[in-house]
């Protein structure tokens, strides 16, 4: 498992965003941000876009760096 947990958990640590404040945006509870964070749960491909689309309403630098790191080269 991983590539998007490890990517997520770097950048909330990177950003200082609480996992918390990451679930609230998403609408959804922490419980979820957690098992994404410690791998427990990959998310799918839709609520990947739905993080994108949260952590750019939380700080724009973090969703880029999140998806530089979750896709690499690929963009």
């Amino acid at each position: 498992m991983g590539k998007a947990g490890q990517a997520l958990r770097q950048v909330l640590e990177d950003y200082e965003i609480g996992q918390s404040q990451l679930a609230e945006t998403l609408g959804l509870g922490r419980s979820n941000v957690n098992r994404w964070v410690t791998e427990v749960r990959d998310p799918t491909g839709d609520t990947i876009v739905e993080i994108v689309r949260a952590l750019k309403r939380l700080n724009t630098e973090a969703a880029q760096q999140f998806v530089k790191l979750y896709l690499g080269d690929e963009v």
